[in-house]
């Protein structure tokens, strides 16, 4: 049985085996600590019977191979304060078992409770696995981000979807309507 609990400082030792895996950003020990210690709630793990981890994202959730990270950011006046989703990330053979949906849903919880209108993230265009299973968790794309993601030996830059999931706070969906236009990452706040 798989267990979801809090993250803590030694979780960052036994997750190398998610995050080398896959295509997710890969982070230094203090990005993840600088979110332990703002967001501890949106960091959770999920371990398996064995003890081993399983995934991690970031609105912050993480472990046993599959983790989700994350944050509350925005302006309530402008009705843009929502959770963030940093990173998901589920280890190769803990894949297709539902943890990335129960992660993503413990995410949009804490950021129902935290009084936002929608959660949000990034997704590599060319990462449609990603994108599909994001739209079947009621995802959609918000906005297409040029050259988000910055590219290494020589290749050109790719772009990002900035998917959305409006919460119950926004009645009217407002934080959906996708835009007509691509944006720049300088346009982004």
């Amino acid at each position: 049985m798989t267990t979801l609990r809090a993250f803590t400082c030694d979780d960052l030792f036994r997750f190398n085996n998610i995050s080398l895996l896959n295509p997710a950003p890969q982070y230094g020990i203090p990005f993840y600590l600088q979110y332990l210690a703002h967001w501890p709630e949106y960091f959770i793990v999920a371990e398996a019977p064995g003890g081993e981890l399983m995934g991690y994202s970031a609105t912050v959730l993480m472990l046993c191979v599959f983790t989700v990270m994350g944050k509350a950011e925005g302006s309530v006046a402008r009705e843009e304060w929502h959770g963030h989703v940093t990173a998901l990330s589920v280890a190769p053979e803990f894949r297709r078992l539902g943890l990335a949906a129960k992660l993503m849903e413990l995410l949009e919880e804490i950021s129902e409770k935290k009084g936002g209108f929608f959660v949000d993230l990034f997704v590599r265009v060319s990462n449609q696995v990603a994108v599909n299973m994001y739209k079947q968790l009621g995802y959609s794309v918000y906005r297409t981000v040029l050259e988000y993601y910055s590219a290494s030996s020589g290749e050109p830059d790719e772009d990002a979807y900035d998917m959305r999931k409006a919460l119950s706070r926004d009645t009217e969906k407002k934080s959906i309507i996708p835009l007509p236009h691509p944006v720049r990452p300088e346009d982004i706040e």
